[in-house]
């Protein structure tokens, strides 16, 4: 897979995503199914917009004990979806877990990314919250090293960690960043964010983007003027 842009498809229900996904009659943008939408309609939703051609990020975040999580990897990876993930956080030993669960008979799987922090967590947040007391950068890295050693694709960070996670786990190592906004718009509730051409010139090699699509007057002409700016 080469760069790409993938909507995040935050909708509480098959009517509105659809609706959506309807607009675009030229394309089939990469999309992300969340727990909102996947909670709320189920495995259903994944097999239709699959049918439609779309390839799909699978966004739940598993976090829980090795075994829980191999097992629910293995449900997931008979949908046939393009990327799952899950919280680094979770330990290699549950990171290895997962692949073992998400990998077929035939050996082939879907894309494996993990969360390093997510993108609304800031350092305040992480001290006061979590009790990590290490600078965030650090800790990124150390959690896509961890992700690496357990044998998966790439991480989820934000575009600013983006040229550091492949300068410390190598190119081919899939960076995979939301906090992406338009210089003119609403940075939301994300606290670590750029612009899609920033996050080019950054190195990330997928950048999730929702409400400056999604809430777009016209949401076909934001995601033309995203992949404009991060892709072509």
């Amino acid at each position: 897979m080469g760069r790409d842009v993938i909507i995040a498809c935050d909708f509480a229900s098959r009517e509105q995503t659809l609706s959506f996904l309807d607009r675009f009659t030229e394309e089939k943008p990469f999309v992300k199914i969340g727990m909102e939408l996947y909670y709320a309609e189920g495995p259903a939703i994944v097999r239709e917009i699959k049918a439609r051609g779309h390839k799909i990020f699978l966004d739940l975040k598993l976090h829980d004990i090795p075994n829980t999580v191999k097992k629910a990897m293995a449900v997931l990876s008979r949908l046939d979806v393009d990327i799952c993930n899950l919280h680094c956080a979770g330990t290699v030993n549950m990171m290895r877990a997962a692949l073992e669960g998400l990998t077929r008979a035939d050996g082939t799987r879907p894309l494996l990314i993990g969360v390093t922090q997510l993108t609304s967590t800031d350092q305040e947040s992480m001290e006061r919250d979590l009790w990590i007391e290490k600078p965030i950068d650090e800790v990124i890295l150390h959690y896509a090293e961890n992700a690496k050693d357990a044998g998966l694709d790439g991480v989820v960070c934000s575009p600013l960690e983006a040229g550091k996670v492949h300068g410390r786990c190598g190119d081919k190592f899939l960076t995979v960043t939301p906090g992406v906004r338009f210089a003119d718009g609403d940075v939301g509730d994300q606290k670590r964010v750029t612009t899609p051409e920033k996050a080019k010139e950054l190195g990330s090699d997928y950048i999730v983007v929702g409400r400056p699509i999604t809430a777009a007057e016209d949401p076909v002409a934001a995601y033309r003027r995203c992949v404009a700016e991060f892709v072509d």
